[in-house]
């Protein structure tokens, strides 16, 4: 019988459950800890798993036989927590974002490399079938020369969900707004189905929130293809929108969401793609499957037992966060920038 990989969380935020659910549904994998600086979420999630928990996480490493870290603090925190992980011989599977600057990134992916650790990153979302067969379709030129790729990511977040936390909407710990937090899973999308950014042009602005960093943001983009495209992101869009990607071409043109294909007209005349599963949904609520992030776990349990590379790599995570590092940058310089 092929052995069980352990895993632990660390965080017990709004993201836990969705690994949670993930672990406890996927193949090759069990949830043996938990760990929260407020003891009573910790508490609540071991109850509820059957699982040991910890308000510390050097008492946690050092208790328990870990596989696996999931790393679900504050996007500013993960370099701190990833290089810990790593140095008690532990794999780690981080949220997005890596984390919010290019020199802890950098660092997170060298300790996990010097202590001869997995580095995992979350990027849900290129599971999801429809995307797949874009990028497929791009790939076998069937839809000719791309021209015009866009990507709206208008979400709605209120001055309470602000107010939750300290670390939110922070430079320092969120890394910033609308892009950072909300966008940076769009932004990864577009990047991956396009086959990367080359420039960026932007306008970032505090619009209505009582916030340091952007809620509504428009950049003009220029595709490593030659393509050119608009990412729009927002967390001022009541009620919150369908997460929209539209890509446009000289045989054919495509655009997909939250709900599926809202069209697939392609010159050679090829059935819309039936497709499983949901991106998240209005606002990033998740739909029941959770099928990404169980995925993710099942790909992580593997690379383990089969010695490979998890499917997202801490250097394949770190360009989406490029990306937003260049759209702020082009914002406050006033001035196209160059990945």
């Amino acid at each position: 019988m092929e052995r069980i990989i352990k895993f632990a969380i660390i965080g017990c935020g709004r993201i836990s459950r969705n690994h949670i659910d993930a672990i406890t549904k996927a193949k090759n994998a069990t949830l043996v800890a938990c760990c929260d600086i407020i003891e009573e979420k910790a508490k609540k999630v071991a109850e509820k798993n059957n699982c040991n928990y910890y308000t510390d996480i050097e008492t946690m490493l050092n208790s328990q036989e870990i596989d696996v870290c999931c790393i679900l603090t504050p996007s500013g925190m993960h370099c701190e927590h990833a290089c810990l992980v790593a140095s008690h011989k532990i794999n780690v599977l981080c949220e997005k974002p890596l984390d919010v600057t290019e020199e802890k990134m950098h660092k997170m992916i060298s300790c996990c490399k010097e202590n001869g650790v997995k580095l995992g990153a979350i990027f849900q979302r290129r599971f999801y079938d429809a995307a797949i067969a874009v990028r497929e379709a791009i790939k076998e030129g069937r839809l000719g020369k791309v021209t015009l790729a866009d990507a709206y990511l208008k979400y709605y977040r209120d001055q309470k969900y602000y107010d939750s936390g300290e670390w939110r909407a922070t430079w320092e710990l969120d890394g910033g707004g609308a892009f950072m937090n909300q966008g940076v899973h769009g932004v990864d999308m577009i990047s991956w189905i396009m086959g990367g950014v080359e420039e960026v042009n932007a306008q970032c602005e505090t619009l209505n929130w009582d916030i340091e960093v952007e809620d509504t943001a428009v950049v003009r983009v220029k595709y490593k293809n030659g393509a050119l495209g608009v990412i729009e992101a927002a967390t001022t869009a009541y009620p919150g929108c369908d997460t929209i990607f539209s890509i446009h071409g000289t045989k054919g043109s495509v655009s997909f969401g939250d709900n599926g294909f809202y069209y697939w007209d392609l010159e050679d005349k090829s059935p819309m793609p039936d497709v499983f599963g949901s991106m998240g949904g209005k606002n990033c609520q998740y739909n029941t499957t959770n099928h990404g992030h169980i995925c993710h776990i099942e790909d992580m349990a593997d690379a383990i037992l089969n010695n490979h590379d998890p499917m997202i790599t801490g250097e394949e995570a770190m360009n989406s966060v490029k990306i937003i590092l260049s759209i702020y940058k082009s914002s406050r310089e006033k001035r196209t920038i160059k990945i």
